[in-house]
């Protein structure tokens, strides 16, 4: 005995198999912010009261440029994939829910791009 409505199986509707997925990607980069964010918190505290030639050259230094660009990547997919969930569950229209999920992609990559640049900028020394 099948367990399908008519419907769904005219429409041949589903599970998108994407539920997991996005499940785990919300947990492998919660796990990596929060290495991360302390290594963040380090960072900055082992150059409170530096001067600017210092700071400049702890910037400069590729481990630390590596680890701020996996920070600002593992939060900016963190922070889509939160406010994905957020728009899917609590916006009811689907026109909407179409344009914000855009908007959030496009706000994500932004902020993404500009973040590496600053990175990257202080890192090769601007």
């Amino acid at each position: 005995m099948a367990m399908r409505t008519p419907l769904k199986t005219a429409r041949h509707l589903g599970s998108a198999k994407e539920g997991a997925d996005h499940f785990w990607k919300q947990r492998i980069t919660a796990v990596a912010n929060l290495f991360l964010g302390l290594f963040l918190v380090w960072l900055i505290a082992s150059l409170i009261g530096a001067d600017h030639a210092t700071v400049k050259a702890k910037l400069a230094d590729p481990l630390i440029a590596l680890a701020l660009l996996a920070l600002i990547i593992s939060g900016t997919i963190h922070m889509r994939l939160g406010m994905q969930t957020i728009i899917e569950d609590y916006v009811h229209t689907e026109a909407s829910k179409i344009v914000l999920l855009m908007l959030n992609t496009f706000f994500a990559a932004f902020v993404a791009l500009a973040s590496i640049f600053a990175i990257l900028k202080l890192s090769f020394g601007a």
